[in-house]
């Protein structure tokens, strides 16, 4: 597996909020997971701590994010390129208006020519499309919202 490929696999799962993702070509399968593995019943450990100071500033905590004002959002899992179609050709997944089930695909993140199919989470109406395909999304950034 090329280490470019490689990088961009574990940058892409470092960026999202991905708990696992598996990736298989030419006779290769790269798996993912976030977590060490641990025997079952082990308390999970707190991880490596640092003191702060002026070499290495506190911690910064997460920003919590905000609910959408009229339904849930369907974030970017990665940072790429969006396509609202699976082909030029083609019609697009969804449209602001279109009903939508859960686990429907509705859009594609795609990074270093590898394609991530971005499904939603629940069903209901598209109320707004936020990205224009072709548009240069990062992780966690808002594409669409269901009401």
């Amino acid at each position: 597996m090329d280490p470019d490929k490689l990088k961009t696999f574990i940058d892409a799962m470092a960026a999202s909020d991905l708990a696992e993702m598996t990736f298989s070509e030419g006779g290769w399968t790269l798996r993912l997971s976030r977590g060490a593995l641990r025997p079952a019943g082990a308390a999970p450990s707190a991880g490596p701590q640092r003191a702060a100071g002026p070499d290495h500033p506190p911690p910064v905590p997460p920003r919590p994010r905000r609910a959408a004002p009229n339904g849930a959002e369907i974030r970017a899992p990665m940072p790429g390129v969006v396509h609202l179609r699976p082909a030029p050709d083609r019609p697009e997944f969804v449209s602001a208006g279109s009903s939508v089930a859960a686990g429907a695909v509705v859009c594609l993140v795609e990074a270093m020519k590898t394609f991530l199919e971005v499904r939603a989470q629940r069903g209901g109406l598209v109320d707004a499309v936020l990205v224009a395909s072709g548009d240069e999304v990062e992780s966690g950034q808002p594409l669409m919202r269901i009401g």
